[in-house]
């Protein structure tokens, strides 16, 4: 059986650059969206996790994709982050995303406490679709224990289709365990489900995936998408190696100071490694050493947008 999904492929959740004066720089974040899209993303997640969300304001993330939908992205092309702490802040930026469009959102769980039981959790996602009341509203579950520290147990998952199946659409496991993702996909083979990395891309569609959503996707989207568009080939396997490798060379600093690093280096624009607190740059030796070791083993580089 072939199962549609309205987002599938290689999605990227959007680096967020900063401006001198330490605010979201807009003009930056659109001219990043679209090249991601040009270098073979096939839809974006703003606001998430690499994106640094949870260091942004209510109105920073709202402003941030008024300037995308406006500068003429597709807003059926987007999934931005909306699951924050508060519930009202969430269903406040849910209500926004649905207003201009978007073909869906990304949802964390209420982080902040830890060992909630899943009959909180559900509490949660059900007031969140309750105060939204919006048919249009279409939720991917964000999994990301490593992080969060609050997960979404299979059996959640389960008991959220089951209450919202025309809402609770998809999710993105980050949980970096290939037994939980499969443990998804076998439980609930017509579910959208992406992993959170292009380690896990091959494998996951050979089992029922969509896709993957995953940081790299900012820097290395079209070799990504050279395992989704070639994964029932025979160079398929090969293909994903070399991702893999890329990903794990990458992923060997700091991603997010790394990803910035990257980009401001092959833009030749400096301003692209500002990150907000608490983050910081990774120091010059050490960014410098990084891109070498890209360039030097894999050829890498990142043409400008």
């Amino acid at each position: 059986m072939t199962i549609s999904h309205d987002f599938s492929g290689v999605i990227a959740p959007v680096l967020t650059p900063f401006g001198d004066d330490g605010a979201p720089d807009a003009a930056r974040f659109v001219a990043h969206a679209k090249w991601l899209l040009a270098d073979g993303c096939t839809g974006l997640a703003p606001f998430g996790t690499t994106g640094e969300a949870n260091s942004l304001g209510l109105e920073e993330r709202m402003g941030l994709l008024e300037a995308l939908v406006d500068g003429g992205l597709d807003p059926k092309i987007l999934m931005p982050g909306t699951g924050l702490c508060a519930l009202s802040d969430t269903v406040k930026v849910t209500r926004h995303a649905v207003a201009k469009g978007c073909g869906g959102v990304m949802m964390l769980p209420p982080f902040y406490y830890k060992a909630v039981e899943d009959d909180g959790l559900f509490a949660y996602y059900a007031e969140v679709i309750e105060r939204v009341g919006d048919d249009r509203l279409k939720i991917y579950l964000y999994h990301i224990p490593p992080v969060a520290q609050v997960g979404l147990s299979v059996a959640l998952v389960g008991r959220l289709i089951e209450a919202y199946p025309e809402t609770i659409v998809g999710l993105k496991d980050s949980s970096g365990d290939w037994d939980n993702t499969r443990a998804l996909l076998d439980a609930y083979p017509d579910f959208t489900i992406f992993p959170g990395s292009e380690i896990f891309l091959l494998e996951g569609l050979r089992n029922g995936s969509a896709g993957c959503i995953t940081a790299t996707g900012n820097v290395n989207a079209r070799m990504i998408r050279n395992v989704y568009d070639k994964w029932r080939t025979d160079a398929a396997d090969d293909l994903q190696a070399q991702i893999t490798a890329l990903r794990l060379t990458l992923q060997a600093r700091p991603t997010i100071p790394m990803l910035k690093a990257i980009v401001a280096h092959f833009r030749n624009d400096p301003g692209w490694a500002r990150l907000r607190p608490p983050f910081l740059p990774l120091e010059a030796g050490d960014a410098r050493a990084g891109i070498d070791e890209l360039t030097q083993q894999y050829g890498f580089e990142l043409k400008a947008a």
